[in-house]
């Protein structure tokens, strides 16, 4: 009678071993999967900021549209978020850029957005020759957008002789979960 063979158990440590990899593997996929669900989340959180500073943005182009006489961008309108000069050296991270800003009322979402409109030139007043402002000569009859392709270039060929005043429209949003957008528009409108 023989005696049976002694098991050796190779077995059991690989079984250890494959699940040991599985369990890595699925801790690995759950992060993964978390981590693409908070990238997407904040992705739309901030096309949500951007979206809600376009209404900064559109009170300020409405302020320079519906203007009852040009006579008010010589100086500056405090109560509508309107600054007559721009200084050169300063950005949007400069506490000085948003002095006479305006702050909307927060929207549904608890953003609460800032604007402010700054005429691009030097100092407050008339649009002259010691009065640096940047400007853009419009063609002839030009009183709508541009087609695709047409220039506004200074050196182009027949441009009126009045120029364009350019006004920036700046607006930032300060969102409920600390997140924050600065968001400009570049309008130009005649002296």
């Amino acid at each position: 009678m023989k005696h049976p063979a002694y098991q050796r158990g190779i077995a059991l440590p690989i079984m250890l071993i494959m699940l040991a990899v599985m369990m890595v593997s699925s801790i690995y996929l759950l992060k993964s999967s978390t981590s693409t669900t908070l990238t997407t989340s904040n992705l739309a959180y901030d096309a949500a900021m951007s979206k809600a500073a376009d209404a900064g943005l559109h009170a300020g182009f409405t302020y320079l549209r519906n203007l009852a006489t040009k006579a008010d961008l010589l100086a500056d309108q405090p109560s509508a978020g309107y600054v007559a000069t721009l200084s050169q050296t300063w950005t949007a991270g400069n506490p000085n850029f948003w002095l006479g800003s305006i702050t909307l009322p927060a929207d549904a979402d608890g953003n609460r957005v800032e604007y402010v409109i700054h005429r691009m030139c030097d100092f407050p007043g008339s649009y002259d020759s010691s009065n640096r402002c940047q400007t853009t000569a419009p063609r002839p009859g030009s009183t709508g957008p541009r087609a695709l392709g047409e220039t506004l270039r200074v050196d182009a060929p027949n441009l009126a002789g009045a120029a364009q005043i350019h006004y920036v429209v700046t607006a930032r949003v300060f969102g409920p979960r600390g997140g924050n957008v600065v968001t400009q528009a570049v309008i130009m409108k005649g002296p």
